[in-house]
């Protein structure tokens, strides 16, 4: 799902303050959230002091009242580009973000701008953590994969962008105007499933990703939609929770294929990683890949064609994804704001068979 910033606001919380000033101050902001001028400040300055809720409802009332932050302090003078740029990733340990980060290099070689690399392990309030410190030792803007949660606190990327600084995001998320770069992720892990079901496979296990990416949940609508379109019925059963590690995978399938009863003939993963985990666990258990199981992953890493059973999986194009991602950072930098609604870059996602799936039909 897409998670909104902030809380939302009624009419009538609109209406409840107008300051006498035409110009919103830390004092009018404090007055109308009821809080203190020391709260504004601390939520103002991403400090972790301020608890959830009363950081969205701040944030609620910073936007209703159209408050102007501090922008983003320059690197030298005004009239010169920043010297650097940040690039921050959900997960240090997946090759998947070393291949977007490639190509951010690759858009940034020619630019004299020096790149900084940074991750939030899946805990949004590292993440805000770490672009904060970037910003303050003056990196210009980032490209961030954000973390996006039910119960996520999105607040510091709401505060940067309010602050003018440059940010681009891999993935969109819902009301926030910065430009994104991304895949249609239902659409391709529909394309990875309708590839099982059309080779006449009916007991399909989805191992899932981790609930801090909207990708996961993306990606289970997406087989819940292939479903959907077949004679097939989807029940709480296709899917089973597992993460984006190599163990995820091994834990969910060891899990899955070591019971009684009827074994799934086909897997589809959230991504890689997940799948090649999933592949180790089915070796141990005697079991043929793919005479007695398929697998599909996601993403389309390097490895992934050249494993003993090379692995049919969703090819993103990584790189590219870096090179736009890259190239969107780099018209902020220039002043080019482009047209009114942030620019938001979707790329074709593609299904690569290899030999880790059969047709049983």
């Amino acid at each position: 799902m897409n998670i909104p910033i902030g809380s939302g606001t009624t009419v009538a919380e609109t209406e409840t303050f107008k300051p006498r000033s035409k110009r919103v101050t830390v004092r009018h902001v404090a007055d109308a959230a009821g809080v203190s001028v020391g709260t504004v400040s601390a939520v103002i300055n991403a400090r972790g002091s301020v608890r959830a809720a009363t950081r969205r409802h701040v944030i609620d009332v910073i936007g209703r009242l159209n408050y102007e932050l501090p922008r983003a302090a320059p690197l030298r003078d005004s009239s010169q580009r920043p010297r650097s740029v940040a690039f921050v990733v959900k997960e240090a340990h997946n090759p998947f973000y070393a291949d977007v980060l490639l190509g951010v290099r690759e858009r940034l070689a020619d630019e004299g701008l020096t790149l900084f690399e940074g991750t939030s392990e899946g805990q949004y309030r590292e993440e805000g953590r770490v672009l904060e410190a970037f910003r303050e030792h003056g990196v210009g803007g980032a490209i961030v994969a954000p973390v996006v949660e039910d119960e996520g606190d999105l607040s510091h990327l709401f505060l940067l962008q309010r602050r003018g600084f440059p940010l681009v995001l891999l993935g969109h998320v819902l009301g926030l105007p910065v430009p994104t770069v991304t895949v249609d992720n239902v659409r391709a892990s529909k394309m990875a499933a309708r590839h099982l079901i059309d080779g006449g496979h009916e007991r399909i296990l989805h191992i899932s990703g981790p609930a801090y990416s909207q990708h996961s949940q993306d990606r289970v609508a997406g087989v819940r939609e292939a479903f959907s379109e077949s004679p097939l019925r989807f029940h709480e059963g296709v899917v089973a929770v597992g993460g984006a590690r190599l163990a995820d995978g091994y834990r969910v399938a060891a899990e899955a294929f070591s019971g009684d009863g009827p074994r799934p003939t086909a897997i589809t993963c959230f991504n890689d990683l997940v799948a090649i985990g999933a592949l180790r666990a089915l070796s141990e258990l005697g079991l043929s890949v793919p005479g007695d199981v398929s697998v599909v992953g996601y993403d389309d890493i390097e490895m992934a064609g050249y494993l003993p059973v090379p692995l049919t999986t969703v090819r993103v194009p990584s790189r590219e994804m870096g090179r736009q991602a890259a190239g969107l950072l780099l018209r902020q930098f220039a002043g080019d704001d482009g047209p009114a609604e942030p620019q938001r870059v979707d790329l074709d996602a593609e299904l690569v068979v290899r030999a880790s799936t059969r047709s049983l039909s």
